[in-house]
């Protein structure tokens, strides 16, 4: 006859096995990163012939002036000083920068991804003045070259640009050619020459409408004294981040509208600047932490608005957070088991065990694979609704019960409930979770105080098994 092992043998070797369980686990972890770098190299192709993620930045005014400098050389061996005239640029922001910005924004499939692209219509009024105070950046009206001016308007993904833009200043238009951006958007763009030869007594109107194509988000620079945004879109799934908030914004099924208006002040820098400023950083909305440390150690760095279109479900994020309660599953189905082994008199093997412990971990390998097909809920439905059935019926046979195996569906039924409410209120999941916790523990705590660990069984023999069959 095989000798009986004690309770205490019995909860030791199910939590080894959990233990094991933790491997297939964290493999499972490890696919659905896998899928999500996948699903990131088609957003990417995407971007190869759409265009990426924009950093919009200008207009900006480029004024050449000269300055002499004077330098040491040393001709037969005898030094000699002598002065030469060197051409720079000077980078004007204008007083006045307003502008509407249209997203049409829609999901691109490509094989079973769906990135999200937009073409972006800006169109917009600024104006350039010369400052009063110019003289206290070391520069006098009289050395700038405004013959020789430039207009550049920064677009980091040049390839988006489409046909049929148009610039004008004073109300004639101008000839755009490419290049010439502004390093805020990584030195790409376009720009326009511009002869502003009385521009020490006069300020300069511009007007322009362009349009682009992009994915996933669009980042605008501030640049003026006064730079206002009117951003629109039928794309109801906003996230607005960067540096600054919209003043006003209204999200609705039918879209979302956002205005911004920010003041030169804010921005923490001149509207006359001898070097063009540095790109802004960017981040995503849970990543604060490392954009805020960098922009501590580089004041340097320029700010932006930052307006991510999102999906409405991220299957992958989705699926990530569900892995990480693999463990509520497998602990609270072997505590069922255990209490009916221990308690109820049922034997369950170590393979069974590992069984059942791999059908639910199988259950998070269905949810990846049929979201990428019929999106995350209808998935969670199919996944959960074959787990369940799978391991009731296998524990039918394992505890010799229908009655018991319906208590075991019912847990598991109730896990999944849980669990989807959980990832539905990401703000409360810890409180639920811990209360739910808290909830099982008192249960396991009621149900074994008479267990002797032990021994072979219960303290008082004379009691009838909580769980067993009636």
């Amino acid at each position: 006859m095989t000798k009986e092992r004690s309770p205490g043998f019995k909860l030791g070797l199910v939590i080894l096995i959990g233990a094991l369980l933790a491997i297939p686990l964290l493999m499972v972890y490890g696919l659905v990163w896998d899928r999500q770098g996948q699903s990131q190299t088609a957003t990417n192709s995407v971007a190869a012939g759409w265009g990426g993620p924009q950093i919009l930045s200008g207009p900006v005014m480029v004024i050449p002036y000269t300055e002499e400098t004077v330098e040491t050389v040393t001709e037969n061996g005898k030094q000699k000083s002598r002065t030469i005239t060197v051409t720079k640029q000077l980078y004007l922001s204008p007083v006045r920068n307003s502008a509407d910005v249209t997203l049409d924004a829609e999901e691109k499939r490509l094989s079973i991804y769906r990135p999200v692209v937009y073409t972006a219509r800006i169109n917009g009024k600024a104006q350039f003045s010369i400052p009063d105070d110019l003289n206290r950046y070391g520069i006098k009206a009289d050395q700038l070259l405004f013959d020789r001016a430039e207009l550049r308007i920064g677009v980091s993904d040049a390839r988006g640009l489409q046909a049929q833009n148009k610039v004008t200043v004073d109300g004639k238009p101008v000839s755009l050619r490419s290049g010439k951006g502004l390093l805020a958007s990584g030195s790409s763009g376009f720009h326009a020459f511009v002869d502003w030869s009385d521009g020490a007594d006069a300020p300069l109107d511009v007007t322009y409408d362009y349009s682009m194509r992009g994915n996933g988000r669009i980042s605008m620079v501030p640049r003026a004294e006064q730079t206002i945004w009117n951003v629109s879109s039928k794309w109801p799934h906003p996230g607005f981040g960067g540096d600054f908030l919209p003043d006003e914004r209204t999200v609705s099924d039918d879209g979302f509208t956002a205005t911004y208006s920010i003041a030169n002040l804010a921005l923490g820098q001149a509207i006359v600047q001898k070097e063009d400023i540095s790109p802004p950083i960017q981040y995503e909305p849970n990543d604060y932490g490392s954009y805020a440390a960098t922009r501590a150690n580089d004041p340097s760095v320029s700010q932006a608005v930052q307006i991510n279109l999102v999906q409405p479900v991220n299957l992958y994020k989705q699926v990530d957070r569900a892995v990480k309660y693999g463990f509520l599953f497998i602990g609270f189905t072997f505590v069922a088991f255990l209490m009916f082994d221990i308690i109820g008199g049922a034997r369950v093997a170590a393979a069974e065990y590992i069984l059942t412990g791999a059908g639910l971990i199988l259950f998070f390998v269905m949810l990846l694979a049929f979201a990428e097909l019929i999106g995350f809920s209808w998935a969670y439905l199919v996944a959960s609704g074959a787990i369940i059935g799978l391991v009731s019926a296998y524990s039918a046979a394992i505890l010799g019960s229908w009655r018991r195996s319906g208590f075991i569906a019912a847990l598991l039924a109730g896990l999944y409930s849980l669990l989807y409410v959980l990832l539905s209120l990401e703000e409360l999941s810890l409180l639920i979770g811990s209360v739910l916790l808290f909830v099982a523990l008192a249960a396991v705590m009621y149900l074994t105080r008479n267990v002797d660990w032990s021994g072979l069984g219960r303290r008082q023999e004379d009691e009838e098994p909580i769980l067993a069959e009636s």
